[in-house]
């Protein structure tokens, strides 16, 4: 009994026969516009007043309701977002944007018909069944009080079996009304996926947004992992290696604490570039990025402020690479030294070459073995980083142990990326 009485009456068939009303509400405007026209057609001047004629203007009325929808693509929309807060249907199952292609535009013309035409019909019930129930239920006490100077029962109706049975009725009426408000308001929430759901073209527009989306998360992961992971690390060691000879080497501390300043001031200014670009509405940072041609001397001044003793090679003209490929590079060179920085410790030697061979940027970090970086418990973000960004510009990386000459090894980072790059990379999640 509980349950039949939720089914009438709870907290969902509630809010569905809310959605019902608000179609009735938007059914109004139509009615009015078939009123004029069965009017004239039927010679009548109180259409409002004859049942039959209402009806008549309904009908007329609903087919502009169904041009409405095919005429405005934002039907669907409205009416996806009532259906979510009011029917209870799964916001996955139901589109967000507007109708585009005939099909969608035809099955919201379709779903906007059948609100409106449910709807129109439930609150046409709705105002007329409570004051004709309670009328019924109430029939026997108006009786009682006041005879036939409150109530002109017919002859046929002025019998006792007729007033016991008023209030009884009464409430089947209402009931009626609540199982007929529960039964449209079920078919509609039944109908709304295949009428107002998505279309393979919205499905295939709402995964690019998504993969969109993802590739700038990405982007922004790898932008702060590399400019803050770099700073951090060079900070670190800037820093332990000023305090062991702070009363020996003032002139060394001087360079590494000046060092400090300059990286966490650059380091600042990234972080606002890119934490702009999450904020909603804000456009990125003042701080341009970081190029190959216009920083690379600072990056290599900073690093070996740590204690890094870095040997550096460049057979490349900086200025001439893309813009695009001249930032990712300075990235890619900074997480490489990060890199040697984290896992090689102090006073080791670091070997960097720049060249441009054969139409490709050649990039080559190299480290003694023994401090190589994937000796690091826990490993890191760093190289998967470095392949993300080579890849997106379509060139290779590899990264491992190499045997040299004379040598125990070399733990060696070589990038390879075309200079003719495209000038933006095509991100993919």
């Amino acid at each position: 009994m509980s349950r039949f009485i939720g089914l009438l009456f709870g907290r969902r068939a509630r809010r569905r026969w809310i959605h019902l009303i608000l179609g009735g509400a938007l059914a109004m405007p139509y009615v009015f516009v078939g009123q004029l026209v069965v009017g004239p057609a039927t010679d009548s001047r109180y259409v409002f007043n004859d049942l039959p004629l209402q009806l008549l203007s309904f009908a007329v009325g609903l087919p502009l309701a169904t041009l409405t929808a095919v005429l405005f693509p934002l039907t669907r929309p409205m009416e996806a977002g009532a259906v979510r807060s009011l029917c209870g249907v799964g916001t996955g199952l139901l589109a967000h944007g507007p109708a585009r292609t005939r099909a969608a535009k035809g099955r919201a013309a379709a779903w906007f018909t059948l609100h409106l035409g449910f709807g129109g019909i439930i609150s046409g019930m709705s105002l007329a069944v409570p004051p004709f129930a309670g009328f019924l239920t109430a029939l026997p006490l108006l009786v009682w009080l006041g005879g036939d100077r409150l109530v002109d029962l017919p002859e046929a109706l002025d019998q006792t079996w007729v007033l016991a049975l008023a209030p009884v009725a009464g409430v089947a009426t209402l009931v009626a009304l609540a199982g007929c408000a529960a039964v449209c308001g079920s078919l509609l929430a039944r109908w709304a996926p295949a009428l107002l759901g998505p279309t393979p073209e919205d499905r295939l527009a709402a995964a690019e947004a998504h993969a969109a989306d993802l590739a700038v998360r990405n982007r922004l992961a790898r932008e702060l992992h590399d400019s803050v992971g770099h700073a951090l690390s060079a900070v670190t060691l800037q820093a332990s290696a000023a305090r062991r000879v702070l009363d020996t080497d003032p002139e060394f501390v001087r360079e590494a604490l000046a060092a400090i300043e300059d990286t966490t001031r650059r380091t600042v200014g990234e972080l606002d570039a890119v934490l702009g670009v999450l904020r909603d509405g804000d456009t990125p940072g003042t701080a341009p990025a970081p190029t190959l041609a216009a920083d690379l001397d600072g990056l290599l001044r900073r690093t070996r402020a740590g204690g890094l003793r870095v040997t550096a090679g460049i057979d490349a003209d900086a200025q001439a690479l893309p813009p695009v490929l001249s930032r990712e590079a300075y990235r890619i060179v900074q997480e490489g030294l990060s890199n040697a920085l984290k896992h090689a410790g102090e006073r080791v030697s670091v070997a960097l070459r720049i060249v441009i061979v054969e139409g490709h940027l050649d990039i080559t970090v190299e480290n003694p073995l023994t401090h190589a970086p994937a000796c690091r418990p826990g490993g890191g973000h760093g190289l998967r980083g470095i392949a993300d960004r080579a890849r997106l510009l379509g060139g290779t990386t590899t990264a491992g142990p190499v045997q040299a000459a004379g040598a125990e090894g070399l733990w060696r980072l070589r990038v390879r990326l075309p200079t003719t790059c495209p000038p933006t990379p095509r991100e993919r999640p």
